[in-house]
């Protein structure tokens, strides 16, 4: 057996003053332990926003009336709360097990070597838009989820899944400068996707804040708007989004791109015909709650394939440093 080693009083000095560099000092992870930690981030920050749905959708969204107890008396939920104070408090619990996630994707980039500080800035970008969003997810409780702030709450969860994304792929690759695959006018068009997508799920959010399910039993503010007019125009973006999709893979095919910018534009059409589907299954349904939140899930997957997609279109080659050689009066034999 190995021995563990001593801890000595620097030691526990050291740690409790920069923990991160103390770890970092003494354990050098594989890089597919870190791709791996910036992955569970980024699958949780999906689950949330899926659990965030499941919520709302169950009429549970003030299942904890106040915050951050879930009642004046309790920090957790009680039996006289019912099924809709376990769904809300078993969604707050969560958040901790996402915090979780993010540490530890902060803890693996700190500690891979050689040290890459972007990666690292990445995790705490993730760490502090998700203690932001704890604190406006309680604003909506506290406002009895007033529709302007549900939505504000959603936003910030697709922030934190394109930053969780980019982490993601820079774990996959190196710090290089960025070289361009393909030329300015495609580039051009997939922001114009990036653009038209953004527009598609701020839409969504006013759907949601118009339409019938507005998270609780009790009557709930909604946005004075007809949400089947809103929806309209969502399907109208939506659509736009899948055309500008088409007319990338088209314009791909046509110059010869890079196998990568293919793969991810043609992940991200199947997965917009998916969505496209669910979509206008749930309108002529009367939004059922299960297809509600699989359209949740497909908006996330949405994102997450647009990013891709925009991501795709450079490469960062990892760094090599030129290590010294013997030199040709090293290298030829010697004489006796």
């Amino acid at each position: 057996m190995v021995p563990v080693p001593n801890v000595t009083r620097a030691d526990v000095v050291a740690a409790a003053r920069n923990p991160l560099a103390f770890i970092a000092a003494r354990w050098t992870p594989d890089p597919r332990t870190v791709r791996r930690a910036a992955l569970a981030a980024l699958v949780m920050s999906v689950v949330i926003v899926v659990t965030g749905g499941a919520v709302r959708l169950t009429g549970s969204g003030l299942g904890c009336p106040t915050w951050p107890k879930c009642t004046d008396d309790s920090l957790t939920t009680t039996s006289a709360m019912g099924v809709h104070g376990v769904i809300e408090f078993s969604n707050r619990m969560l958040t901790y097990v996402l915090c979780a996630a993010v540490g530890w994707a902060i803890v693996a980039a700190r500690a891979e070597k050689p040290y890459r500080r972007s990666l690292t800035r990445l995790g705490w970008a993730q760490f502090w838009i998700v203690m932001s969003n704890a604190v406006l997810g309680g604003i909506v409780v506290l406002v009895g989820l007033n529709p302007y702030t549900v939505a504000a709450h959603f936003l910030l969860s697709s922030a934190l899944i394109a930053v969780a994304t980019l982490m993601w792929q820079r774990s996959r690759e190196g710090d290089a400068e960025s070289k361009p695959l393909v030329g300015k006018a495609v580039q051009q068009l997939v922001w114009f996707l990036v653009t038209a997508s953004v527009l598609l799920i701020a839409v969504g959010t006013v759907v949601t804040g118009a339409g019938p399910h507005a998270g609780d039993s009790k009557e709930v503010d909604r946005i004075p708007i007809d949400w089947e007019t809103v929806a309209k125009l969502h399907a109208v973006l939506a659509w736009i989004v899948v055309t500008l999709t088409f007319a990338l893979w088209f314009v791909l095919k046509a110059v010869d791109a890079p196998k990568g910018p293919l793969d991810r534009t043609r992940e991200l059409f199947l997965i917009l015909l998916s969505q496209g589907v669910i979509g206008y299954v749930q309108y002529f349904t009367n939004l059922p709650e299960a297809l509600v939140g699989l359209h949740m899930l497909g908006s996330c997957l949405v994102w997450i394939g647009v990013l891709r997609v925009l991501l795709s279109l450079r490469e960062r080659p990892v760094v090599v440093a030129d290590l010294p050689g013997p030199s040709v009066e090293q290298s030829l034999p010697t004489r006796a």
